[in-house]
C-alpha cells in the first residue's frame, strides 16, 4: 500500500482554523425573506411608450 501524499500548506486554512479556536464558530447566516411580487405589472416591465405617456 502506498503512502498518502501530504496536502500542501494553505495559509488561509491555517488562519481560519486559528480564528475558530480563539473566537469560536461564526453564527450561520440568516436568509432574509422577501415577499414575492405578484400581479401582471410585477412580471412585465413597462414599455417605453407607456413610460413616456405617464411622464406627460
Amino acid at each position: 500500500m502506498t503512502k498518502r501524499k501530504p496536502t500542501p500548506f494553505s495559509a488561509t486554512k491555517a488562519v481560519k482554523a486559528n480564528a475558530r479556536e480563539r473566537v469560536g464558530q461564526p453564527k450561520p447566516a440568516r436568509v432574509v425573506d422577501t415577499e414575492p411580487r405578484t400581479g401582471r405589472e410585477a412580471k412585465h416591465k413597462p414599455k417605453l411608450d407607456e413610460l413616456i405617456h405617464k411622464e406627460e
